[in-house]
């Protein structure tokens, strides 16, 4: 089964090749649909499928800086992308990125880089699976509510609304986004983006799974608008963590590029899908993601503990981010079927 396995020149390590197409293509598409680069999955994926961590950054951020361009391409053709909002958030992004970028150097350099990056993964996917669940059951209760006064609750309403209570910090200057159809104090967005750079650059992501949640949660941006704009910024920081990463002599270019050949793909896939699959329906699927990401990484975690387990904790980690990216990309192309049918139909009925 040698012929399965590719040796990585700069790693120097042998890989498992066809788990690099499935991510590749698997979250091209999830990617694209979610309004993030994967990297939350890829990066443990990558670390699972063998390489060592500080290259499994640096190769995801590699591939994820094309691949979230072309989504933010198609994208932008639905109005999804506020790039006014975008722009503003660039400089905090990329400053917080090299901040957590170096860091990661001198993880590696006393040698804790593999527990510390893991741990802080565990941390943020508790909170942001938390975050999400929270915020569905609450708009849920919301619905009851509104369903016992013989109501209705307006499409665009929310279950968690911090993103009122920081609206009402006017610290100027303020700023007007038109696709988000908000306006804020400009400092919001250049704050959440320096914090989400500053952990993108820790985890080697395009810092999507952390700044999709906080354009929705805490400036305040309607799901697919927040999906649309992160991709852009992903573009961008993705762009810019490549070349740090790259200089570093941290990346793995023949990983990457078998990964873009598959995403380029996906990623037409996952955008087109935002246009059948709305609002909750794109969180709750994301929130699953996140807890399915953290199981696989609590796998590799405890191994050091019960050492006579690792083998069989290796192969369903594996299986598990293999499978999840699978089962989740599957879905999504299925929506995606069903609702084009369901618009030809109706264009068919009305001609």
């Amino acid at each position: 089964m040698d012929w399965l396995y590719i040796l990585m020149p700069i790693a120097g390590v042998k890989i498992f090749w066809p788990g690099l197409v499935i991510l590749g293509i698997g979250v091209g598409i999830i990617g694209g649909f979610f309004g993030m680069g994967g990297a939350w999955m890829v990066t443990p994926g990558l670390n699972i499928l063998g390489f060592p961590m500080a290259f499994a950054i640096g190769t995801d951020i590699a591939h994820m800086a094309g691949k979230s361009l072309i989504s933010t391409m198609r994208h932008g053709k639905f109005g999804n992308v506020d790039y006014k909002l975008g722009l503003i958030m660039l400089a905090g992004t990329v400053i917080g990125f090299e901040v957590g970028a170096q860091m990661v150097m001198w993880l590696e350099r006393i040698g804790s880089v593999e527990k510390v990056v893991r741990w802080i993964y565990i941390g943020l996917l508790t909170l942001i699976a938390w975050m999400v669940f929270h915020d569905v059951a609450k708009r849920r209760s919301k619905e009851k509510a509104a369903a016992a006064k013989g109501e209705k609750l307006a499409a665009g309403a929310t279950g968690v609304e911090w993103h009122k209570t920081l609206h009402k910090i006017k610290i100027p200057p303020m700023v007007h986004l038109k696709e988000a159809g908000i306006s804020c104090s400009a400092w919001l967005p250049i704050i959440v983006s320096f914090l989400t750079g500053w952990l993108a650059g820790i985890l080697g992501i395009g810092g999507g799974l952390i700044r999709m949640p906080a354009l929705i949660y805490l400036i305040g941006c309607p799901t697919h608008v927040a999906v649309g704009t992160d991709l852009f910024e992903v573009a961008i920081s993705g762009l810019y963590g490549a070349l740090t990463y790259t200089y570093k002599g941290r990346t793995e270019l023949v990983a990457a590029m078998i990964m873009l050949v598959g995403a380029a793909i996906g990623a037409q896939v996952g955008a087109v899908a935002t246009k059948y699959i709305k609002g909750y329906g794109i969180r709750i699927a994301f929130g699953l993601c996140v807890v399915g990401c953290a199981i696989s990484i609590l796998m590799k975690l405890v191994q050091p503990w019960v050492p006579q387990y690792k083998p069989l904790l290796d192969i369903s980690a594996t299986t598990l981010v293999l499978g999840l990216v699978s089962i989740m990309s599957l879905y999504i192309f299925v929506r995606m079927a069903m609702g084009v049918k369901e618009e030809l139909r109706s264009k068919q009925q009305s001609a």
